[in-house]
């Protein structure tokens, strides 16, 4: 599993659900996650991401603590970052 997260904070890539929840996106495939981070940056995102792998349950429990949703994507789904 992958992730975006801050190269200098390390902190986690998140965005605002439909309900207005903060959620990590937790990308299956690398390179759908690595696709995710090229739209970012094609729409000037100021922050300085990588894609790091990730333990699944890491990732629950932390979104857990701080009280952020996270989702699932897999390769079937198709996902374009906010405007």
């Amino acid at each position: 599993m992958y992730i975006l997260a801050d190269k200098n904070t390390g902190g986690v890539y998140a965005v605002f659900d439909k309900d207005k929840v903060k959620t990590v996106q937790v990308f299956e495939e690398e390179d759908d996650a690595t696709r995710y981070h090229e739209l970012l940056i094609a729409d000037d995102l100021d922050d300085d991401l990588e894609v790091i792998e990730v333990e699944l349950n890491l990732v629950a429990v932390n979104c857990e603590n701080y009280g952020y949703g996270y989702s699932v994507i897999t390769p079937n789904d198709f996902v374009i970052p906010p405007s």
